[in-house]
C-alpha cells in the first residue's frame, strides 16, 4: 500500500477537482452552477481536499465543521471520491485516519456523512469505519 498526501484545496483549485466530483454526483448539475455553488461552500464553514498518489490527484472530499445538539463540534464528510483505479487498494483507510486526526485537531466529538442509497461500496466501508446509520436524509426540490 503506497502512502497517499492529503493537501488542502481552495476555490481557485476547482477546474481541478470539479470533474472528480461530478463524477460522484448521481445527477448532472451545469458546471456554472456547481462553480457558484462550491464558491458559495467556501465562504461557509468548507474545505475541501485533494487526495494525491505520488503527486497524482487519486480522489477528492469535503469538510464540514458545525456544532449540532445531538452530535456536539461534528466534522461531516462530504464528496468522497476515489478514481476507479485506485480504489481497493487502501487509500480510503489513510484517507479516514487523515480526516479522524484532523477533526479531533479541530475540536470534533463525532465525524458524519451521508451516502447514496445505491452507493453500496460505500455502505460496507462506512460501516467498517465504525459509522452507525442514525436516520435517513430527506431533500425536497422546491
Amino acid at each position: 500500500m503506497s502512502k497517499i498526501n492529503v493537501r488542502r484545496l481552495f476555490k481557485e483549485d476547482i477546474n481541478m477537482f470539479l470533474p472528480l466530483v461530478q463524477e460522484l454526483m448521481e445527477y448532472r448539475v451545469e458546471e456554472s452552477l456547481l462553480k457558484e455553488r462550491f464558491a458559495d461552500m467556501f465562504e461557509h464553514r468548507y474545505q475541501c481536499y485533494g487526495i494525491y498518489k505520488d503527486d497524482e490527484l487519486a480522489g477528492v472530499f469535503g469538510l464540514w465543521f458545525a456544532i449540532r445538539h445531538y452530535a456536539g463540534k461534528t466534522c461531516e464528510v462530504d464528496h468522497v471520491f476515489i478514481k476507479a483505479e485506485h480504489r481497493g487498494k487502501g487509500l480510503g483507510k489513510q484517507v479516514f485516519k487523515w480526516i479522524y486526526t484532523y477533526a479531533r485537531e479541530q475540536g470534533c466529538e463525532t465525524s458524519e456523512l451521508n451516502s447514496y442509497v445505491h452507493n453500496f461500496p460505500s455502505h460496507k466501508f462506512y460501516l467498517n469505519e465504525d459509522y452507525v446509520i442514525k436516520g435517513y436524509h430527506f431533500l425536497k426540490k422546491l
